[in-house]
C-alpha cells in the first residue's frame, strides 16, 4: 500500500511540477544555508587552528610590556636559561630577536625581515624545512653567517625552479650563505611579522650584526602535554618575576601567551558563531514548512471531488491520510535534497573566495535531510488529517 501511495504522490507533484518546486523553495534556502554556514564555520575554525599551529603545539610565548608607561625591560640569555632548567615539564626555552633588512642575490633585492633563533626555536615552533638543513650547535655557538629563507623570499629574488642551498645572500652589508629553505606556515607568526617571508640567522649572528646587543625581545618555551599547563604558566610568572625583581602588588612586566588556550578559545567562540547563525538561517526552514502546510490545504481543496470518490468506493480514512502526508513528506525530502546539493556547491564556491579550506560534514548533511522529513510530518499532518476527515456526500457535493 504505501508503494502505492508514494507511486500517486509522486504523480500529483509531476502534475504541478512548477507549484510543487516553489512551495519546496523556503526547504531548499533553509538547508542550504545552515548547510553552508556551518561548513563554512568549520572552514574558518579549521584555518584559524592551522594558522596557531604555526606557532607551535603545547607553546608560551613570553614578551615584555609597557607597564606604567615605563619601556619594557628586554629578556636575556639568563632568563631563557633559568626557564629550561628550573621549571618542570618543559622540554624547549629559546629566545628570539627580530629586525629587518634588505636582501640581494643576483641584482635583485627584496625588504624582508631577520630573525634570530636556533634549533631550540625552531623545534618549539614546529618550523620545518622544505629544503636543506637547520642550524648545528657549533654553528649557533660560532655565530657563523648561514642562514634559512622563507618562501617569499625565495620567490622573490631567487630563480625559480633552482636550488638556492650554498648560494650567497646579502643582507644589508651581512653576506650569509643559504643552507635552508623553510616551509610555507601562513599569516601567523611570532614577533609580529610574517613567518613566509624571513630570514632565519643564528641568534648571535643577528645580536652581532644586527641589534647590536644581547637582549632577546621574545622568547618561546615547549612543555610536555602531560603537564597542566596552568601549573607551568604559574611557576613561569613565579620565576620571570623573581629574576625581574617585581615586588608583590607590581603588575607583570611581561605577557604570556598560551597557543592550547588561545586555539581553544578561537575554536569555542567560532563555534558559538556559527550554531547562532545556522540557527537564524534554520528560520527558514520552518518559513518553507509553512509554505508546505499551506499548499497542502490548497491541494486537499481543490481534490475534495477526488477524496470523495476515493471515500465513497471504499477507502479508508488512514489511507487518504497517509496519501497526503506522503506528499507533504516528498516534498519536504526533494527540498532537502536540492538544498544539500546546491548548498555544497555554495560551500566550495565561498571556501574557495574566503581562502578557508571546505570541510565536508556529513552528520550535518544528513541531520538537515532527516530534519527536512519531520518537517514535512508537521506540516504536513494537519492538511492530510483534515482530507481524512471529509464527509464523502459533502465532498462529492464540492464544485
Amino acid at each position: 500500500m504505501f508503494g502505492t501511495t508514494l507511486l500517486i504522490s509522486l504523480r500529483e507533484i509531476r502534475r504541478h511540477l512548477l507549484r510543487s518546486f516553489l512551495t519546496t523553495l523556503g526547504i531548499i534556502i533553509g538547508v542550504a544555508a545552515v548547510i553552508t554556514m556551518v561548513t563554512l564555520g568549520r572552514g574558518v575554525t579549521a584555518s584559524i587552528s592551522e594558522e596557531i599551529s604555526s606557532l607551535g603545539s603545547n607553546v608560551f610565548i613570553i614578551f615584555p610590556v609597557t607597564v606604567d608607561q615605563r619601556a619594557p625591560a628586554p629578556f636575556d640569555a639568563a632568563d631563557v636559561e633559568a626557564v629550561r632548567n628550573q621549571i618542570a615539564g618543559v622540554t624547549r626555552a629559546a629566545g628570539s630577536v627580530n629586525s629587518s633588512a634588505t636582501a640581494f642575490y643576483n641584482g635583485q633585492y627584496w625588504q624582508t625581515g631577520v630573525q634570530g633563533a636556533n634549533s631550540d626555536f625552531l623545534t618549539a615552533q614546529s618550523i620545518e624545512l622544505v629544503e636543506g638543513r637547520p642550524f648545528t650547535p657549533q654553528e649557533e655557538i660560532a655565530g657563523r653567517n648561514l642562514c634559512l629563507i622563507g618562501p617569499k623570499v625565495r620567490e622573490a629574488i631567487f630563480v625559480p625552479g633552482v636550488t638556492p642551498l650554498g648560494e650567497q645572500l646579502r643582507l644589508n652589508s651581512v653576506v650569509c650563505t643559504v643552507i635552508g629553505v623553510l616551509e610555507e606556515r601562513g599569516s601567523a607568526g611570532g614577533g609580529g611579522q610574517d613567518p613566509d617571508d624571513v630570514v632565519i640567522m643564528p641568534l648571535k649572528t643577528v645580536q652581532r650584526r644586527f641589534t647590536g646587543s644581547d637582549d632577546i625581545q621574545y622568547f618561546v618555551v615547549k612543555y610536555e602535554a602531560a603537564y597542566d599547563s596552568g601549573l607551568i604558566q604559574a611557576s613561569l610568572i613565579d620565576l620571570l618575576r623573581e629574576r625581574r625583581l617585581l615586588q608583590p602588588g607590581r603588575d607583570n612586566d611581561f605577557n604570556i601567551i598560551d597557543t592550547a588556550q588561545v586555539n581553544d578559545a578561537v575554536s569555542a567562540a567560532t563555534g558559538a558563531l556559527t550554531a547562532m547563525v545556522a540557527a537564524i538561517a534554520a528560520i527558514s526552514l520552518l518559513v518553507g514548512g509553512i509554505g508546505i502546510m499551506n499548499i497542502m490545504l490548497v491541494s486537499v481543496t481543490e481534490r475534495t471531488r477526488e477524496i470523495g470518490i476515493r471515500l465513497a468506493i471504499g477507502a479508508l480514512a488512514r489511507e487518504v491520510q497517509l496519501q497526503f502526508l506522503t506528499e507533504a513528506v516528498v516534498l519536504c525530502c526533494f527540498g532537502g535534497l536540492i538544498g544539500i546539493g546546491f548548498a555544497l556547491l555554495l560551500s566550495t564556491g565561498l571556501a574557495g573566495l574566503l581562502d578557508v579550506p571546505f570541510v565536508f560534514d556529513p552528520t550535518i548533511n544528513v541531520l538537515s535531510f532527516l530534519f527536512s522529513a519531520v518537517l514535512g510530518i508537521l506540516f504536513g499532518y494537519y492538511p492530510a488529517r483534515r482530507a481524512s476527515k471529509l464527509d464523502p456526500i459533502e465532498a462529492l457535493r464540492h464544485e
